[in-house]
């Protein structure tokens, strides 16, 4: 009996590390998938027009930073400066409005506020393309159409029925003595939301945080109808207009994808183990 149970257990143990084996191997595959384009891009970036076209597989022949610097001073600089200046604003409302928000329908109960958890909710439902042709007549009525505040408040209202819901989930799983205990010290309901939830929430904050970012630095729709100023458009719109400017300097154009793309990457990588942490503790409780 015992001869056979050792037997099941390495029959087990081989399949368990088989298994293992070929899961990795997959997911190899798709990360080689996945940065092969970008390590394409990033090695014609130190290449000229011809050397791209006779073969854009070829390694360069030299590191020459001079597309990058092309890019930055051919009005990339600008569309940095107002990507940073919209992401920046758009993420500290969003995380502020949503965070208040969500520790107010997670832990007081009132007159409809299932109704008013379920309203914010409703936003996740609503389209983008739907909502242009009403957004762009109220951002014109109230004049603030071809300015950062036309992107600004969309992505603000667009952004937080999701953030609600993940921050809420969170805020669930955070016991509720501790409130109490600040309660007894004098704490008001302010205090206790600012000292002690926001400090332990802040996994699922750098987790919204992310996620927005990556919305809003990237978004394309909003930026493309509310903007029509060159000094005001954002990276994505920028780069559009980046590559009728430059024509046929595609290795230029290039460069300047590759410096849009990095502050998500980099961003990434710092809050990669908070962005997990949060998504994974805020889905046990909803």
């Amino acid at each position: 009996m015992r001869v056979a149970g050792s037997k099941n257990t390495i029959q087990y143990k081989i399949h368990k590390a088989f298994t293992a084996g070929w899961i990795n191997l997959i997911f190899l595959a798709l990360m080689i998938l996945i940065l092969l384009p970008f390590g394409w891009m990033i090695i014609n970036t130190f290449k000229t027009n011809t050397q791209l076209f006779q073969d854009s597989l070829a390694l360069p022949q030299s590191l020459d930073f001079i597309n990058y610097a092309q890019a930055w001073e051919r009005g990339l600089s600008s569309y940095y400066k107002n990507s940073l200046i919209v992401s920046s604003i758009s993420l500290v409302l969003i995380i502020s409005i949503s965070a208040a928000t969500a520790y107010g329908i997670s832990r007081f109960r009132f007159r409809f506020s299932t109704l008013f958890f379920f309203f914010i909710l409703g936003g996740m439902s609503l389209s983008e393309q739907v909502a242009l042709v009403p957004l762009f007549k109220m951002l014109t009525k109230l004049k603030i159409y071809n300015t950062h505040l036309a992107l600004i408040l969309p992505y603000v209202a667009f952004r937080i029925p999701f953030s609600t819901f993940l921050i809420r989930a969170y805020m669930l799983t955070i016991p509720k003595e501790m409130e109490d205990a600040a309660y007894i010290d004098g704490y008001n309901s302010w205090q206790v939301f600012l000292r002690i939830i926001i400090p332990l929430s802040k996994p699922i904050l750098a987790s919204c945080a992310l996620v927005n970012l990556n919305f809003v630095w990237n978004e394309f729709i909003f930026a493309l109808v509310f903007i029509e100023d060159m000094g005001k458009m954002t990276i994505p719109i920028g780069l559009m207009a980046f590559k009728g400017q430059l024509r046929t300097d595609y290795v230029v154009l290039l460069a300047g994808i590759v410096i849009a793309t990095l502050p998500m990457i980099v961003i990434f990588m710092v809050l990669q183990k908070q962005f997990i942490r949060g998504l994974a503790s805020g889905a046990v409780k909803g």
